[in-house]
């Protein structure tokens, strides 16, 4: 038998977990109407500064996303492979081989982020592709010699010679 205090329990817990499934499934474009209401009282400078960063970070979004999308859609057939019965041991050996590398492809792609982040302090989008990457910075001036101090910062990071491309992007 539930006795009161699991009744409760239950009750109050799925609560919380219907409030957290709304809140997650909100669309974002609610959350950012109230905030702005909130925030229209008191627009400064630093505000304005905020939204243009936003802007120019709208590029870098949308390549990350389609990025995302890309790395999801090949992630899944890999598992797939994986778990298909018909699958060889040499091919499920192989698709979980592939799934561990683009981990530490994700993985590097977000250190080198941070690193023209902090080096920098610009924001970027890094896609790794085995000997080339490719980095885009949001900034509306091309700079030579940023972009040769970038490549040369992600250089550091390697023992082998890579590909290196750096390109500007700023609306």
């Amino acid at each position: 038998m539930i006795n009161k205090q699991n009744l409760w329990f239950l009750t109050l817990f799925s609560l919380i977990l219907v409030l957290s499934v709304y809140y997650i499934t909100m669309p974002n474009d609610l959350l950012i109407a109230s905030s702005s209401t909130n925030d229209k009282k008191s627009e400064t400078k630093e505000e304005t500064e905020d939204q243009e960063t936003v802007s120019e970070t709208d590029n870098l979004t949308a390549l990350r996303v389609s990025l995302d999308e890309e790395r999801d859609k090949e992630k899944e057939e890999l598992k797939t492979t994986m778990t298909n019965e018909d699958a060889t041991t040499d091919e499920k050996n192989n698709a979980y081989e592939q799934l561990k590398y683009l981990s530490v492809i994700e993985g590097e792609e977000e250190k080198l982020e941070k690193l023209i982040k902090e080096k920098h302090n610009l924001n970027s989008f890094v896609k790794v592709d085995s000997n080339k990457i490719t980095v885009v910075a949001a900034k509306k001036k091309h700079d030579i010699t940023l972009a040769n101090n970038i490549m040369r910062t992600i250089q550091g990071e390697y023992n082998t010679k890579k590909t290196i491309t750096v390109k500007f992007e700023g609306s």
